[in-house]
């Protein structure tokens, strides 16, 4: 990847995870009593993440609400770049729909000098969850927060190393941020999912890693990982303990997310999908006045891209 390429100052709060709920685009000629026969969920990762186990909870509920089988498939590879072009292939009448992480409709576009699929061309149905990623050490990892990881690291050149789920993903994404404005050297060790990447940081072949709060709690609270800190602006009510990463830096001014903007409504869309489940997703009031569509922060850093 391109060292020379500019990635927002405030990304790591951007990058949390959020899993999305898209489907392609259709003609406003979508049938009225969708769905009539069962229904595809690609996800874009290995099973046992938390895209996938989302993906799983949504097509039991929506199986049970309409009486047609929602099936989850994983095409996984390419950074999601391959479950998505699989949606994007398929016949744009919503029974294909894709549940993702940030990477294939957000991310990749920006990595990628070409993609097989056009991010845009996907209608947003919900945001299921956003869920901030944790920066986790293994035990033995000599560090009770951000501070001091990042003094240990710099007296130790290379010697330690952080593991993702693969180039390109958030987790990824995160740990170079972290290397690119404080200067550390770690080594990146790419996986093919949560789950192995997770085994091999609690059996100690790996020292630390970003992950999203869904995939790490459970391990943090039987105590086989120890969490330094939480990619936010502050504490959040899950560990309240634990400081956000945002903390230790000088205060600016933070702008919400872009990933957290208000899907579409369906009325921009003939998806039948989208009219569907908006009575079973509707957006909280609330969030529908406070949310307005937001930019990048105009100071950007520059990522050194391993």
């Amino acid at each position: 990847m391109s060292a020379n390429r500019k990635y927002p100052s405030n990304f790591v709060q951007l990058i949390a995870a959020a899993v999305l709920f898209t489907v392609t685009s259709l003609p406003t000629r979508a049938q009225d009593n969708y769905p009539n026969h069962p229904v595809k969920i690609i996800v874009p990762t290995p099973p046992g993440g938390l895209a996938d186990i989302l993906a799983r909870l949504v097509g039991e509920k929506l199986t049970a609400k309409w009486g047609q089988v929602f099936i989850v498939e994983n095409r996984r590879g390419a950074s999601g770049n391959i479950g998505a072009e699989a949606v994007a292939r398929a016949a744009p009448d919503g029974y294909t729909l894709l549940v993702s992480p940030p990477p294939p409709l957000a991310i990749n576009q920006s990595l990628f000098p070409t993609l097989s699929y056009d991010p845009g061309a996907f209608v947003p149905v919900t945001v299921i969850a956003m869920v901030p990623n944790v920066l986790v050490v293994r035990p033995a990892v000599p560090a009770s927060n951000v501070k001091e990881l990042i003094a240990l690291a710099k007296t130790q050149p290379s010697k330690f190393n952080y593991a993702s789920t693969g180039n390109g993903g958030t987790p990824h994404l995160t740990a170079e941020l972290l290397k690119a404005l404080t200067g550390v050297r770690i080594v990146h060790i790419p996986y093919t999912g949560v789950p192995p990447a997770l085994t091999d940081l609690m059996g100690g072949q790996v020292d630390m890693m970003f992950i999203n709060l869904g995939d790490a709690l459970p391990h943090i609270k039987s105590g086989k990982l120890k969490v330094l800190g939480v990619a936010s602006d502050g504490r959040i009510a899950t560990l309240p303990d634990v400081p956000g990463t945002a903390l230790s830096r000088p205060r600016k001014r933070r702008r919400r997310s872009p990933l957290g903007s208000r899907p579409r409504s369906p009325k921009q869309s003939g998806c039948p999908m989208s009219r569907r489940s908006s009575r079973i997703f509707p957006p909280r009031q609330s969030e529908v006045r406070r949310r307005k569509p937001h930019g990048f922060s105009s100071k950007r850093s520059r990522a050194g891209m391993t």
